[in-house]
């Protein structure tokens, strides 16, 4: 297999041609100094063109970070994000079986990198959600096998869900959560690369900012338990494998988590002694913010457990966890019906004997 570059790539197809002033429209937006408009038109044009199509994504993705506008130029001239779509779509008989070769996963990334540009542009960003285009990368997140094209594959879908993430809009968040994002992140945090498991830590994190996310992750004790599960293994892995950026990520996560009510009591069972240790302690005193978060985490423990002092949450349950005081007086009520009818059960055995 070659060696494979940076995340970058693509596939094929003949498209119509677009108007004939296209390249006039999209030089209404100036780039910066020094960038020749007129070659970076021409390779957006040339995305249409199968034959041009690999130079173009490569040469795009390179320069994408050079014009501001870009983004907005591959949204709106003709075909080119039906193209990239192409592009995605056109592998997917290489990850099942797992036969991606090393210039297949460039050429893909590199239509990758673009479509996290448009992600991230706050005048496509919404756009490119309402189309639903990330769906079209978690073939990629669900792939396991750990060679570098898959790697950088996984990596790269991840960086675009990421540059959606940061922006603290709602709407992603909302999006997000009608997906299957969160368990394949958790697998990711699991199984992953050292910054795969720093990328999909951080969309979680930023899914737990929001409280639309939160409520969501602590409505149920399965999902409490299956990021926290993850989490801890992956302070587990931190103890040997050391990474000051995955560690921040982790803390911030689990100090969201405590701003919970119920998921503070299963904390208190459930967190890491490596956290209440000096296991990280170079960290800590490296990062201030995250010292910051580390320590309201134990502060939000702290008060979880004094706000009821007869449980410290250890020996917390599903059913502890998922309880709704509101139902409290008709739990009561049935439990008290099976205890009655339990009694009449017994005293009629014993007349029949």
């Amino acid at each position: 297999m070659t060696e494979i570059e940076q995340p970058s790539h693509a596939k094929e197809m003949d498209q119509p041609q677009g108007p004939s002033n296209e390249g006039m429209l999209l030089k209404t937006v100036a780039p910066d100094a020094g960038v020749d408009t007129d070659q970076m038109i021409q390779w957006i044009l040339d995305i249409r063109d199968r034959d041009r199509r690999e130079t173009a994504l490569l040469e795009l993705s390179k320069k994408r970070e050079a014009i501001p506008e870009l983004p907005v130029w591959l949204w709106q001239s003709y075909g080119t994000m039906t193209c990239l779509l192409q592009e995605v779509i056109s592998v997917y008989s290489a990850i099942v079986p797992p036969l991606l070769s090393a210039t297949q996963s460039n050429r893909v990334c590199n239509a990758l990198a673009l479509m996290q540009c448009v992600a991230a542009h706050a005048d496509t960003r919404k756009l490119f959600l309402e189309a639903k285009i990330p769906l079209f990368l978690y073939p990629f997140l669900h792939t396991t096998k750990n060679s570098r094209p898959f790697e950088y594959l996984r990596l790269t879908s991840l960086g675009v869900i990421g540059a959606m993430v940061k922006t603290d809009e709602k709407d992603v968040i909302k999006f997000l959560l009608s997906t299957e994002i969160i368990p394949l992140c958790l697998r990711i945090m699991e199984q992953g690369t050292e910054l795969s498991r720093t990328v999909s830590t951080f969309i979680l994190q930023k899914i737990l900012l929001d409280d639309m996310g939160l409520d969501y992750v602590c409505q149920t004790y399965e999902r409490f338990s299956h990021v926290a599960i993850v989490l801890g293994k992956v302070v587990i892995h931190l103890t040997n494998e050391r990474s000051a950026r995955l560690f921040k990520h982790v803390v911030r996560c689990y100090a969201r988590l405590s701003d919970n009510n119920r998921a503070v009591q299963a904390l208190a069972q459930c967190l890491p002694e490596q956290l209440r240790d000096d296991t990280f302690r170079e960290f800590l005193d490296q990062d201030r913010s995250t010292e910051h978060f580390c320590r309201t985490l134990h502060e939000n423990i702290y008060k979880g457990c004094k706000a009821r002092p007869d449980s410290t949450g250890r020996g917390m349950t599903a059913q502890a966890f998922n309880r709704d005081p509101s139902r409290d007086a008709i739990s009561r009520k049935v439990q008290e019906a099976r205890e009655s009818h339990a009694r009449l059960q017994h005293q009629e055995n014993l007349f029949d004997s």
